[in-house]
């Protein structure tokens, strides 16, 4: 277990560590798989959420003023920042969740589903949505997305266009945060409460108790067989987090990051 400053949006490494946007000092840490952290990329511009493609592209949100999305990996540039001609921070809010997809776009969220295509042009989704976490199935074939005490499902097009919105599950365990899948196509989506599992049918699995209220969650580890999560505790204004790891006899998905 490894504590400080406020982490958001982890994802495994290759080597069974982790990848950590830390929001307070707009960097990104390396913790590997002994505990030790250092210092990956910095200068984030309030980084949050990371995600990595199937070959390697790794990808932040940053919330500071003039809100946008990079590519920190393998080449550090701008992916997108403005929406119908005006900046992201004009539709309001904070740029949240993304996942990014195998030909070079993402899809993230800021209060609503948006998918930034691989030329950096955005498109918004979806009706009646109160987003937070996003991520996509093993097969890049559905998109789910939270919304609220609901988990939403699309229909992803070879285009990266949504379709076919639905209401995939219900959790009666509160509102959905971060989220991943497993090799299985298992679904597991952060609440207050822990770690919430649904099969890719659907169906509600169960929850995995953790010891304080869970943020974000990813596989990584010997094998990809421990899941992560991102805990936090103290009062907002002054918000601490831990990593803590949960071993599991399920297996991450190893086609990607998370």
């Amino acid at each position: 277990m490894a504590s400080g400053n406020v982490a958001d949006g982890i994802v495994g490494t290759n080597d069974g560590g982790l990848l950590i946007a830390q929001n307070d000092n707009s960097a990104v840490v390396k913790l590997d798989k002994n505990g030790k952290a250092t210092v990956a990329y910095m200068g984030t511009n309030t980084g949050g959420s990371l995600s990595m493609n199937s070959k390697g592209a790794l990808f932040v949100v940053e919330r500071g003023l003039n809100q946008a999305i990079w590519q920190l990996t393998p080449q550090r540039k701008m992916l997108a920042n403005s929406y119908q001609g005006d900046p992201l921070d004009c539709i309001g809010g904070v740029v949240n969740d993304l996942t990014a997809d195998s030909k070079g776009g993402l899809y993230f969220t800021m209060g609503g589903l948006f998918y930034a295509s691989p030329a950096g042009m955005i498109t918004r989704y979806g009706e009646n949505l109160r987003t937070n976490g996003v991520i996509l199935s093993p097969d890049e074939k559905t998109l789910y997305v939270t919304n609220g005490p609901t988990l939403v499902a699309f229909d992803v097009q070879p285009d990266g266009s949504l379709k076919n919105q639905r209401d995939f599950v219900t959790f009666s365990a509160g509102g959905g945060d971060g989220a991943t899948v497993d090799s299985a196509g298992r679904i597991y989506v952060t609440g207050g409460s822990g770690v919430q599992v649904v099969g890719p049918d659907g169906k509600y699995l169960g929850l995995i108790p953790t010891p304080r209220n869970v943020i974000s969650v990813a596989f990584s580890g010997p094998d990809k067989k421990t899941l992560f999560a991102v805990v936090s505790y103290g009062p907002r204004e002054s918000l601490q987090a831990e990593i803590i790891a949960i071993p599991m006899i399920a297996q991450g998905y190893k086609g990607r990051a998370k």
